[in-house]
């Protein structure tokens, strides 16, 4: 079978090693990014060395026309069989009072509004053997107190989209899930302020280390794979202990 995959968020961090990884395994990729050009088209560039088909496709996940194109897009490749909703932002680090209303909607927006819309094209085109990956974080159960309590809200939304949608789509053979990263080097730290994080957070970190993105691309990989065709409505952890 020919696997088509969409990775939203996909032109940097976890989701161009998802990218790559999937590559190197015979997946066609539909790249979504919201502005980078410039990342998205060297991740596409890498893409094709492999000889794979890929392309990049802009798309605000908040919006469902774009979703809608970014799905019609990657229907030119083949048969959707993989969605990754990975596309999220975080907000400036702070106390929980300190948090401005406006920062709060754009992390419901984009980190759950926009996985249910892309979940929901997915499961409309989708079919016997496919399967969604969900990006969750450890925070959904550790509340992350001092720091974003409501990314760690919207992040425990998404470990019951994924459980609940898994048990929806399971009848039409349909497998959702969700990985649920830890600390991991990528750009989101600097967005909210601190990209120093994971080597400050190291301490707290039962391997005691910060993670790197392909380690839970590794595990998104497998999620998309015939190896995990009993498993769904799962949420796998990759936090080094956390």
């Amino acid at each position: 079978m020919t696997n088509v995959t969409i990775i939203t968020g996909g032109s940097r961090g976890i989701g161009a090693a998802t990218a790559r990884r999937l590559a190197h395994t015979g997946h066609h990729i539909a790249l979504g990014y919201r502005r980078n050009h410039t990342a998205a088209d060297t991740v596409v560039a890498d893409l094709r060395a492999t000889g794979v088909r890929a392309i990049a496709v802009p798309a605000d996940t908040r919006d469902p026309d774009q979703v809608t194109a970014l799905f019609d897009a990657a229907a030119d490749l083949g048969t959707l069989t993989g969605l990754v909703n990975n596309a999220g932002i975080t907000s400036p680090i702070g106390p929980f009072t300190d948090l401005d209303p406006d920062d709060l909607r754009r992390v419901v927006d984009v980190n759950l509004i926009g996985y249910v819309l892309c979940a929901q094209q997915a499961a409309r085109r989708m079919g016997d053997g496919a399967a969604i990956v969900n990006l969750s974080s450890v925070a959904a159960t550790l509340g992350s107190p001092g720091e974003y309590v409501h990314y760690a809200a919207v992040k425990a939304a998404t470990d019951t989209l994924t459980i609940g949608l898994a048990k929806e789509l399971a009848p039409r053979g349909i497998r959702v899930n969700a990985v649920a990263p830890g600390i991991i080097r990528t750009e989101i730290h600097a967005l909210s302020g601190q990209p120093d994080r994971p080597e400050r957070a190291a301490s707290r970190i039962p391997l005691g280390r910060p993670g790197e993105p392909d380690e839970v691309a590794a595990a998104i990989a497998w999620l998309l794979s015939p190896d995990a065709s009993y498993t769904t409505g799962t949420i796998l952890r990759v936090g080094g202990g956390l």
